[in-house]
């Protein structure tokens, strides 16, 4: 029930955020820039947040198998790196949403 719960949130802060960012008028006066701004501002801390959390659990559970089981450090250290540079990936897509927003909003005339 927790779960639901954290996602359905998550998912209400993340509808609140992109009308943030898509609420600019046809013209961009300094209003509608403003709101593009902290919208990618909140959009890259949320996602740099968000992975810093993974890697840290990530970091933690492989500690954990290494410590019960040090004879396979070498697959589970494998299995790390893979997993920080999926989730270091998720972080350079947000920063990249965060850039189109910025630089190239196609919402924007």
């Amino acid at each position: 029930m927790r779960k639901i719960l954290l996602v359905a949130l998550n998912l209400i802060a993340m509808l609140a955020m992109a009308s943030v960012a898509f609420a600019a008028p046809a013209t961009l006066d300094a209003a509608a820039l403003g709101n593009t701004c902290l919208a990618a501002a909140l959009g890259i801390g949320i996602a740099a947040f968000g992975c810093g959390i993974g890697m840290g659990l990530g970091l933690r559970g492989a500690c954990d198998g290494v410590a019960r089981n040090p004879e396979v450090s070498g697959k589970i250290t494998g299995t790390l790196i893979l997993a920080y540079a999926f989730i270091e990936s998720l972080a350079i897509y947000a920063l990249v949403i965060s850039f189109i927003l910025l630089y190239a909003n196609p919402f924007v005339a």
